[in-house]
């Protein structure tokens, strides 16, 4: 279900748990998930399925109920999204953590987020969409333009390797719409780089103005995959989001 490394990890700590979003898998996570290994954090890096809001959040419910203790769960992209809705009620999660993610409001749908600033060109960069057995479709993005529309920060090399190996998502992924937001009871941070094609940096700080962000960090120059091109500044956030629960629950 999902792929849980704690050979080094801390049992007093917050666990940690990663989910990737549309046209990546865990291994996008790669370089945060070895920081935070380095200081000692138990982390899941979750196998989104990228089936539609309402299928991904069921699974990731699933995977939060098999976590014992305190919980830090962060999102990318689309995987925003899902932990919007996987936390509510879950108390548990004692931080979100959104890395260049949608933050939708109860009712809203990613599609919809999308169309609210102008100068989006993802939906130029995706191949026509393949039909699903179910009768939904799913739709990736054109290898060609995965690097300067995803991925521009990262050695084109990298970006080719990624781009052939990207996961379809459902378009139900963009229509679903979100049930009430874990943001407004879990305290929120949000980093993404100035320069993402994917979610334009306006999005994301009109999301994290509205959920209260209680830190957010805009990357000069970074692209939509900063936790690839940047995993030192997202890993330093997730700690500083299970720190915060640590100083308040030991004032307390």
């Amino acid at each position: 279900m999902s792929n849980q490394l704690t050979s080094s990890s801390d049992p007093s700590k917050a666990t940690v748990v990663l989910v990737h979003g549309a046209f990546a898998d865990s291994s996008s996570w790669n370089g945060v998930v070895s920081r935070l290994l380095d200081q000692g954090y138990p982390v899941v890096a979750a196998a989104n399925p990228l089936r539609g809001l309402k299928a991904d959040t069921a699974y990731l419910t699933s995977v939060l109920a098999s976590i014992q203790g305190p919980v830090v769960l962060v999102g990318h992209s689309y995987g925003g999204a899902v932990i919007t809705n996987a936390a509510t009620g879950n108390s548990n999660v004692i931080g979100l953590v959104y890395v260049a993610a949608f933050a939708p409001d109860e009712g809203e749908a990613a599609g919809e987020l999308q169309d609210r600033f102008p100068g989006n060109t993802l939906g130029q960069a995706l191949a026509p969409p393949v039909g699903l057995p179910d009768a939904g479709a799913e739709v990736s993005i054109q290898q060609d333009k995965f690097w300067t529309q995803f991925a521009a920060d990262i050695p084109e090399a990298d970006a080719k390797l990624a781009a052939a190996t990207q996961r379809p998502v459902s378009l139900a992924a963009f229509t679903d719409p979100s049930a009430a937001p874990a943001w407004r009871t879990v305290p929120s941070r949000f980093v993404y780089g100035d320069q993402d094609k994917a979610i334009l940096a306006a999005l994301h700080a009109f999301m994290a103005e509205r959920a209260g962000s209680r830190q957010t960090v805009a990357i000069k120059g970074a692209s939509h995959v900063v936790m690839i091109s940047h995993p030192d500044e997202v890993a330093e956030m997730i700690q500083q989001s299970a720190l915060a629960h640590t100083l308040t629950a030991s004032v307390a």
